[in-house]
């Protein structure tokens, strides 16, 4: 296709998918209707290469539906729809006391991308004296979620946050939940499904599984989601590398931005130290030895779950890993993940028997994921490899469009597109990429 007609037809989709009214942009039409939070901050990094005033919109909306306590929800409902489940009046935020009062949200969260987003939106700024006076509008709310996280998330007080469901992690139907759903008997709850209606339902959760992520749901509701109660009563408590890892990253950016902005020592001590306290005890909790990888760790049962998934590889976007780790996990990522029948990076283990390269987050490669890995590769000076991943991500989109997830297998080329059509956050770092 060409560096020029992919950049506008990256354009074209994330342009087609952006609310002018309420300044935000949906991930695809009909199976994504709302503002995704992790979405957003990728969504904004492909905007800035065109549209700085569209990036600006797409945080400041996302920003529209943080709590008073700093938590910043996984989806904020500015707009009705009816093609996806479960809504706004299914999550009822409204429970809790500091959620907003004039807009509808979850009471869930997602990777804290707003911190490395806000740094991305300086970097590529033309006019940095225009990015840096939104920057410092905006910054503070970012430092208030990552006190949220570190004030409510962090049992041990050891610098690593908890999800309390699978949707806070982004990868909604990995396989690394598949034990703590076999832990649980949740009722077979009434609903109807939407997600099949758009896609095919052998590339989606189960019934069983959603019965465990509405389960989940249903105590945190019962609770008004309470952060102390669902600690105390959920199933479901993971550090997760993948959320831990970004919340560093994010963490280790806002410290470079209020640096640029000055006269900010006492919030930068502040998140000096947990920033310093986060990288060695993820280094010393969440490395792996014999799976050579970082892996989840279920805090409520205080165990490791020990498989390998592509979010094992996102430390190295966060400078986690010591020399000696980060040679491990290239070596592992090329022998298992990369070796010469599949393209880089599958969402989990190719090795494994639960691998299943169509279905969502149980093997498809994503391009967000992607571009962590590649982003992290080079930080520590694997240029050749992180070429590699650039180049095989843009021929996906090159070869089938922009689609939500594609079959890592080089056999299956020529079929590999699955999900969502137009998916924004592809085009957004396809963008970023080709500019890079």
């Amino acid at each position: 296709m060409g560096k020029i007609n992919l950049a506008e037809g990256a354009k074209k989709v994330l342009n087609s998918n952006f609310n002018e009214d309420k300044g935000f942009t949906i991930p695809c039409e009909g199976l994504y209707p709302f503002q995704w939070h992790w979405d957003s901050g990728f969504i904004a990094i492909g905007y800035a290469h065109y549209d700085m005033n569209k990036a600006k919109r797409e945080v400041e909306s996302l920003l529209s539906g943080q709590w008073q306590n700093g938590f910043i929800p996984h989806i904020v409902f500015h707009n009705h729809s009816d093609t996806y489940f479960p809504g706004p009046d299914y999550h009822r935020s409204d429970l809790h006391p500091a959620s907003p009062k004039n807009i509808k949200t979850t009471g869930i969260t997602q990777p804290p991308v707003l911190g490395f987003v806000l740094k991305e939106l300086y970097e590529i700024a033309e006019d940095k004296a225009d990015i840096l006076e939104f920057i410092t509008r905006n910054i503070d709310k970012v430092y208030k979620n990552h006190q949220h996280f570190y004030e409510y998330r962090d049992p041990y007080n050891e610098g690593l946050v908890y999800i309390y469901h699978n949707w806070e992690s982004g990868t909604d139907n990995s396989p690394i939940w598949d034990e703590i759903w076999q832990t649980m008997d949740p009722p077979k709850y009434k609903y109807e499904r939407k997600d099949t209606t758009h896609v095919d339902a052998s590339q989606r959760p189960t019934n069983r599984e959603y019965d465990c992520y509405l389960h989940l749901l249903e105590i945190a509701k019962a609770h008004n989601y309470s952060d102390e109660k669902i600690a105390e009563l959920s199933p479901f408590l993971v550090q997760d590398p993948l959320f831990n890892a970004i919340l560093i990253k994010s963490t280790e950016a806002l410290i470079d931005l209020y640096n640029i902005i000055g006269n900010q020592t006492e919030k930068v001590e502040y998140l000096q130290n947990w920033l310093d306290k986060a990288k060695v005890r993820f280094e010393e909790k969440l490395y792996h030895e014999d799976s050579d990888s970082y892996v989840y760790y279920d805090l409520r049962n205080q165990k490791h779950i020990a498989h390998t998934t592509s979010s094992s590889f996102t430390p190295l976007f966060a400078g986690i890993p010591t020399k000696e780790h980060a040679e491990k996990l290239v070596r592992r990522l090329q022998a298992d993940f990369g070796n010469e029948d599949l393209f880089l990076c599958a969402s989990f283990d190719p090795t494994s028997s639960h691998y299943n390269p169509k279905k969502y987050w149980r093997g498809p490669i994503w391009v967000n994921l992607n571009w962590l890995i590649f982003r992290g590769l080079k930080r520590y000076g694997y240029i050749d490899l992180a070429n590699r991943i650039k180049t095989e991500t843009i021929n996906f989109i090159d070869h089938h469009g922009f689609y939500e997830y594609f079959d890592a297998r080089k056999t299956q080329f020529e079929t590999a597109a699955y999900g969502g059509k137009n998916f924004s956050w592809s085009a957004a770092l396809i963008l970023d990429l080709i500019n890079e």
